[in-house]
């Protein structure tokens, strides 16, 4: 069954965030745009290149309206010491969410129960709590944040524009499409 439309299952967690731990639930994603990016884990290889490139664009989600929440199988804990001893993570701004119970990854549908990790998983939530996007990536295929971006901002203009839709490569400016039978055929 796909995760599109459907409404963000409740959970609690504690996130390192700007020096602190904080509680993180799904209360928090209603009201904002939010994107919930899963990774395998903390100390590894391709994650610390994506979290680093989120961190480089985060000011731009920040500008839309958008809060980044990173997630891995990891503790808060891990998060911090990561953030303490790595130059690239050092660079986040935004809450790294533990998920050792897996409450997050089973939520999602990303977990890898086998290795206790999460799947590449991001997941565009819309201001009611509902998921609009919905990627998820082999372990060793790195995403990015530009076309994150881009996707995003598609998301939110059809959220408010809803009898228009975005055809392939939109970008913000570009012109859009009004579905209807005059189009049929003609595309």
């Amino acid at each position: 069954m796909s995760l599109i439309n459907t409404q963000v299952k409740a959970f609690n967690a504690t996130a390192y965030h700007n020096g602190q731990f904080i509680d993180v639930s799904e209360q928090d994603f209603i009201g904002k745009w939010s994107v919930v990016f899963f990774y395998p884990a903390d100390f590894t290889f391709v994650c610390p290149t994506e979290l680093a490139d989120l961190a480089d664009q985060y000011a731009e989600f920040q500008k839309m309206g958008v809060e980044i929440y990173s997630v891995s199988t990891d503790t808060h804990f891990t998060h911090k010491a990561w953030h303490d001893t790595s130059e690239e993570i050092k660079k986040i701004q935004y809450p790294m969410i533990g998920d050792p119970t897996w409450t997050l990854s089973k939520n999602f549908e990303v977990l890898i129960e086998a290795e206790g990790l999460a799947d590449r998983g991001t997941f565009v939530i819309d201001p009611e709590g509902k998921i609009q996007i919905v990627e998820i990536n082999a372990g060793g295929i790195g995403r990015d944040a530009q076309e994150l971006l881009r996707k995003v901002k598609a998301a939110q203009y059809v959220h408010a524009h809803p009898s228009e839709v975005c055809p392939a490569k939109w970008k913000e400016g570009d012109a859009t499409l009004a579905p209807s039978i005059d189009l049929v055929g003609k595309i």
